[in-house]
């Protein structure tokens, strides 16, 4: 295969820095090429630079044979490339068509020629293989669809090359499916695909070559008949990968206990739901977004009300009481958002670390908060969880740091406040495979100590490795449960749809 795309010693340097040393990578015509590494290992400032968003200490990028110099994304689109960020810049009261070709709308005496937009829109749909509606409203698509919708803008563009940035970070199983079919697409028609990732699983699936960057140099270049997941993960991490922590068995009595919960709005986005948690068990959540994962969570820790039924934790009747009031009685809580949720993003590292911390006696002495005292504990999380903090360290704004570390101090965060009861909503969400592990090992040793887990997350393979039992959500309800010996990613994915299993074990709430 004829390279389309080089980029020669590629080094970036912030101050003392160094992001990228000397990182030389190539793309063929038709290849799909990922580039795999933990958080901060250069993946993001070597992609920023292709796209013109950053300009590089020094190296060379030759584009079909020539050199090129991009001085901005307006430079790369030109030349043929184009990038689907991680966080979709669309406009929502927008429509499909007119999202993808702003900025290159069909006109005729000045006027928009919407027929003639949405034709092109659907022609290119049908060529690629990449299904929309090119008349509905982006506010009303599924994150799967507006990811689509930025493929087809890159598309409409003219891109070669496209570079996609953590794409499956938000998407369901069958969405995930959808798009590793779309990429196959691409480079069966002659696309460029970039996939930056720190799946694995899905990086073996689709791409054709491997690159893995750990600590802003190369670890290696494989093909992907050469590996295999675990010789990845070593590339990636500089070590052999550990063994989750053996559980426990424990039966020490209810802790949170959920009955006939509902939540209503304009529909009833909980119906009636019912389960209990117990010392020592993790029970994880799973189902397609939006079926109610997200009102459940937010009923049992305060953030929304419920219409009708009791939540207890620890024998406490909390129902609707205070978010404050909630923590107090044993709940730490990681969110499933951690923007929206979780962090204050023009806080720097240190207040958001402080969070729930600062009336407590340990750090606050007549109303006083013990900054000094604090930060030795912060500094040993970020220590425990690799957090890279930027150049000003604690004081760093929380929204300077990548969406990865921002999710390890949100974790090293909720699991320090210690409380016999923890929901996880996404706790690996955006974070590299090492980071991921400790994660992991961190809520087993919880478990293990007796407290009680209830785990939300999209991968179902995260529910498959860390829960004592499953529950799975469709349109408000618990539609079934599985324990850890009869669930199967196949069985799950089936209920989440709606199915049922004959034959199985499933039993109902």
């Amino acid at each position: 295969m004829t390279d389309r795309l080089e980029m020669r010693a590629m080094t970036k340097k912030y101050g003392d820095f160094t992001a990228n040393d000397k990182v030389s990578f190539s793309l063929a015509a038709g290849e799909v090429h990922a580039i795999v590494g933990e958080n901060g290992a250069g993946k993001t400032t070597l992609m920023r630079m292709l796209y013109g968003m950053e300009q590089p200490t020094s190296g060379e990028i030759v584009l079909n044979g020539k050199p090129v110099v991009f001085r901005g994304p307006e430079d790369a689109i030109r030349n043929g490339i184009g990038m689907v960020h991680q966080h979709f810049m669309l406009f929502g009261e927008f429509s499909v068509t007119e999202n993808i070709v702003i900025g290159y709308e069909p006109k005729q005496a000045g006027f928009f020629k919407r027929k003639d937009a949405e034709d092109k829109v659907r022609a290119l749909s049908e060529q690629y293989r990449i299904p929309i509606h090119p008349q509905a409203m982006v506010a009303n698509c599924s994150i799967g669809e507006q990811q689509r919708v930025e493929i087809l803008k890159v598309l409409y563009q003219g891109a070669d090359i496209i570079v996609l940035d953590e794409p499956t970070a938000v998407l369901t199983p069958l969405e995930v499916r959808d798009l590793l079919q779309t990429i196959r697409n691409l480079a069966k028609s002659g696309k460029s695909v970039i996939l930056i990732t720190h799946k694995l699983q899905e990086v073996m699936e689709v791409a054709d070559r491997i690159t893995v960057l750990r600590g802003g140099k190369v670890t290696g270049t494989v093909s992907r008949n050469e590996t295999n997941a675990d010789d990845l993960a070593r590339l990636m991490v500089g070590r052999e990968l550990q063994e989750l922590a053996e559980r426990v068995p424990l039966d020490k009595g209810p802790l949170l206990q959920v009955e006939n919960l509902a939540v209503r709005e304009k529909q009833t986005l909980l119906d009636q739901v019912s389960f209990t948690v117990h010392h020592g068990e993790i029970v994880g959540i799973a189902g397609v977004s939006g079926n109610g994962q997200s009102e459940l969570l937010q009923a049992i820790s305060g953030l929304r009300a419920a219409q009708e039924g009791t939540v207890r934790l620890g024998g406490k009747d909390v129902t609707n009481k205070s978010v404050a009031t909630i923590r107090d009685a044993g709940l730490a809580h990681i969110p499933e958002d951690r923007y929206l949720w979780g962090t204050a993003k023009l806080s720097s590292v240190e207040e958001n670390a402080l969070m729930g911390y600062q009336r407590k006696p340990a750090y606050n002495r007549r109303g006083v908060v013990l900054r000094e005292k604090f930060r030795q504990v912060i500094k040993g999380w970020v220590d425990q969880f690799a957090i890279k903090t930027g150049s000003r360290q604690l004081q760093e704004l929380a929204g300077n740091l990548s969406g990865g570390n921002l999710q390890k101090l949100i974790v090293a965060r909720e699991l320090g406040h210690e409380t016999p009861f923890l929901i996880a909503a996404e706790p690996t969400r955006g974070v590299d495979i090492g980071a991921m592990e400790y994660i992991h090992q961190a809520l087993i040793e919880k478990r293990n100590q007796g407290d009680g887990i209830l785990l939300v997350s999209s991968e179902l393979s995260e529910i498959l490795a860390l829960s004592d039992r499953i529950l799975v959500m469709y349109k408000g309800r618990i539609a079934g449960e599985l324990s850890r010996l009869e669930a199967t990613e196949e069985k799950i994915s089936v209920i989440m749809a709606g199915g049922s299993i004959h034959g199985s074990n499933q039993r109902a709430i």
